[in-house]
Formats: C-alpha cells, sequence, structure tokens
C-alpha cells in the first residue's frame, strides 16, 4: 500500500507566499504513515480535512486570498502567510492528481 506522505515528493518549483512550504512539509508530515485510500475521492476528502485542521480554515468554503498563521511563520516579509488561492488552484489540485496517478 503507498503512503499519502509519497504525494508531496517532488515539492512544486512555486508557492504563493512564504507560508505555503511550511504548510506542505506539515501536511506531508501529519499524513506521513497513513495508507492512501481506495479512491481519488477520499484521497481528496482527507487532503481537503489535514488541510482544514492544519490552517484552521475550510480551503473549499473560505473566500479571502490569504491567511496568516503564526506556526508558519519563520522569517521573512509574508512570513506566515498562506495563499489560500494557490492552494485552492496549484497546490491541492497537484497533490488531488498524483493522488490519481498513484492508485
Amino acid at each position: 500500500m503507498k503512503d499519502m506522505a509519497d504525494l508531496f515528493e517532488p515539492e512544486p518549483h512555486r508557492w504563493g507566499l512564504r507560508g505555503d512550504p511550511f504548510v506542505w512539509s506539515a501536511l506531508r508530515e501529519r499524513l506521513s504513515g497513513t495508507y492512501l485510500p481506495p479512491s481519488a475521492g477520499e484521497a481528496e476528502s482527507l487532503l481537503y480535512a489535514t488541510f482544514n485542521r492544519l490552517v484552521a480554515v475550510d480551503l473549499a468554503t473560505e473566500t479571502v486570498s490569504s491567511v496568516y498563521r503564526e506556526e508558519f511563520a519563520h522569517g521573512g516579509m509574508s512570513s506566515g502567510h498562506v495563499s489560500m488561492e494557490v492552494w485552492r488552484a496549484v497546490l491541492m489540485p497537484l497533490l488531488v492528481e498524483r493522488a490519481l496517478d498513484m492508485l
């Protein structure tokens, strides 16, 4: 069985804001040791639920373009800011596509 953490390699070449790579790493760490569900829909639900818990925002329904989270602040001007737009349009679809490819 495949591990959900496998979806996170390789990392994307571009991010939205400085907090995004730290969210990516936190998601990978949180999902490490979790088997890939048998369907893309279940994998997508797990990814969204885990993101929502980590960032404390519902990615599917929240309309703001970015949020600030202290735990993802590691220096720099936009440190700690998470681009909801990039997660909705690029990063989450990338992870879901990778899950589909692994099934």
